[in-house]
């Protein structure tokens, strides 16, 4: 029997609003099955407290400063697959949901959903299940049976990656360095990705961001 698949389980929770954190962690503490043993505002701080404290769940806002959420999430995976990730974000939007559990996130849930529902979606997490709330799984559902509907589809998860940060206002230079790639292979996806979009700039990838509900810059 595998000891990590039964309460109390300890949390590393990730996002970079303090008051979101001070409020999940009182849903968590009241819950009495986890033990918050860390808390991250980055993705580089979540990496680094993951490895360190080897929690058995991660409850990870996606929109996080920085490398950002999916970024995150795949190297903490690379370091710890035994990771339980729940994602979670303020976008229903199917693209995100597919690209977290692309990268192997085991949950998503939205910031809108009753509080009772990040302690469900914990659980069941932690206990090695999946967890999709109800609108999520209908838009899922929608998907597959009528095709993508987003553009953002066709996108792979490192074009996504790249699209997502230089849409929130870094520069080719910058990405590069949050990615660990040159300056040239982060300016050839660009291109890649502004072909498969059928957009000539960034200012129109940040438009069709803003536009999915995907940045506000």
């Amino acid at each position: 029997m595998n000891p990590g698949l039964h309460p109390p389980w300890t949390v590393l929770l990730v996002d970079a609003c303090p008051v979101i954190r001070v409020g999940y962690r009182a849903l968590l503490e009241a819950a009495q099955d986890f033990i918050l043993v860390a808390e991250a505002d980055t993705g580089e701080a979540a990496l680094k407290a993951c490895l360190a404290w080897a929690p058995a769940v991660v409850i990870m806002d996606l929109a996080l400063p920085g490398s950002g959420g999916i970024e995150a999430m795949r190297r903490i995976l690379q370091r710890r697959p035994a990771a339980q990730i729940l994602a979670f974000s303020p976008h229903e939007d199917v693209i995100l949901v597919q690209q977290a559990l692309r990268v192997g996130a085991r949950g998503y849930i939205t910031k809108r959903s009753p509080p009772t529902v990040l302690v469900d979606a914990a659980r069941q997490v932690a206990a090695g299940g999946v967890y999709l709330n109800a609108d999520i799984a209908q838009h899922l559902a929608v998907q597959k049976t009528h095709g993508p509907s987003s553009p953002l589809a066709g996108l792979s998860t490192r074009e996504f990656e790249i699209f997502s940060l230089l849409t929130s206002g870094e520069t080719v230079l910058g990405v590069a360095q949050q990615l660990s790639l040159s300056s040239k292979t982060v300016a050839n996806y660009a291109t890649q990705i502004k072909a498969k979009l059928a957009v000539n700039s960034l200012a129109a990838l940040t438009r069709l961001a803003i536009r999915l509900g995907l940045s506000h810059a």
